[in-house]
């Protein structure tokens, strides 16, 4: 009996010192946890920095990178047709041609193309089918509506006309990245020779 008593004396005594201590000082947040999560080590753009010369924590990136997430195509080659055309000529796809990334530009091109462009590239899509659009252009046989043979676009052409569209075709370089459209870009180079 003695045990069961020292047991509830135990047990009432710690309930009322957590209800005294809880009801104190109603602004304090009480004790931290990780006090180095509440404050940051790393600098605000805004604040002086003296870790650099001119003492400012926000600098330029180093000449000739690449922010991430950043399109270069789209402040190099405008969509013009003169963008296109120095897109045409300059622009070469970064990527190396191997079967992992073709077969990847496959994947891409049936989820994103294959409905207008048909999944052989004769312009034969699901929604073309409908016969509420006029169907693109074959990538064997059809003519490119800014002049020349659809199947010698260059790597450049292609990936510009997916950056920015053409006609009834809308940019696509807010649901692509640029690796994925360079991709696409491969595969529609297969689709050219297989017809």
């Amino acid at each position: 009996m003695n045990k069961l008593r020292i047991l509830t004396f135990t047990l009432v005594t710690a309930t009322t010192i957590a209800v005294i201590s809880s009801c104190g000082d109603k602004r304090s947040t009480g004790w931290e946890y990780a006090r180095n999560m509440y404050d940051p080590i790393a600098y605000n753009p805004d604040q002086p920095n003296k870790n650099f010369a001119n003492k400012q924590s926000a600098q330029l990136p180093p000449e000739g990178t690449t922010p991430v997430g950043y399109d270069r195509v789209v402040e190099e080659y405008p969509n013009t047709i003169d963008g296109y055309r120095a897109a045409g000529e300059s622009l070469t796809n970064p990527l190396q041609a191997t079967t992992a990334n073709v077969e990847e530009g496959k994947l891409l091109y049936s989820n994103m193309c294959s409905h207008c462009h048909g999944t052989t590239g004769n312009g034969d899509g699901s929604i073309i089918k409908l016969e509420k659009f006029p169907p693109p252009p074959s990538y064997s046989t059809g003519n490119s509506s800014r002049g020349g043979a659809m199947k010698d676009l260059t790597d450049g052409k292609i990936f510009h006309t997916i950056t920015y569209g053409v006609n009834l075709m809308g940019p696509h370089r807010t649901q692509l990245s640029p690796t994925e459209r360079w991709k696409i870009v491969m595969y529609v180079h297969e689709l050219q020779k297989a017809q």
